[in-house]
């Protein structure tokens, strides 16, 4: 399976381009550390998952990459050292809480690998500082009475998630 990353820290970035390689399933296609440098690896390496940072270089974030990812058929998995307070299942398939052991590296890679082929985990227990979200869960839903498609724009996406839940 070929991996992005797209960490802005490059001593981070090495170390974990090490522990996904230690496992020869893996293979990182790249190190970006903003928006534009992911999509132009997006080009080339033709990645089938991306590890995401949240905080990154030159006013790029973690969320606008994994939408533009999404858009070209990557998925996602966070990897952030500061856990946004919601789920976004649209968004990823889940978040890896730094500071990370190469186990946790590993066996979170396995669960999303797991998800992105729609098989049942067999791995039920999950290292403590990863979070799968589940894609059946209703991020923000549109109120019965009025019949609209939830917006797909980047700005919409962006609002509703930094909005939350509404009360």
């Amino acid at each position: 399976m070929k991996i992005l990353i797209v960490e802005d820290e490059r001593p981070l970035a090495e170390t974990l381009r090490y522990l996904v390689e230690d496992n020869p399933r893996y293979r990182v296609v790249g190190i970006a550390e903003d928006l534009p440098s992911a999509l132009e690896l997006l080009e080339h390496g033709e990645p089938d998952l991306a590890l995401v940072d949240l905080h990154l270089a030159r006013g790029s974030t973690g969320f606008s990459v994994a939408v533009r990812l999404n858009d070209a058929g990557v998925p996602c998995l966070f990897v952030t050292g500061r856990a946004p307070g919601f789920s976004m299942p649209d968004l990823a398939l889940g978040l890896l809480m730094k500071p990370f052991t190469g186990n946790d590296v590993h066996r979170a890679l396995a669960l999303a690998e797991d998800v992105m082929r729609g098989r049942e985990t067999l791995r039920p227990r999950l290292p403590r500082n990863l979070q799968l979200f589940d894609p059946e869960e209703e991020v923000d839903p549109v109120p019965a009475a009025i019949d609209l498609p939830p917006p797909r724009g980047l700005k919409a996406r962006l609002e509703r998630w930094i909005s939350g839940p509404a009360h």
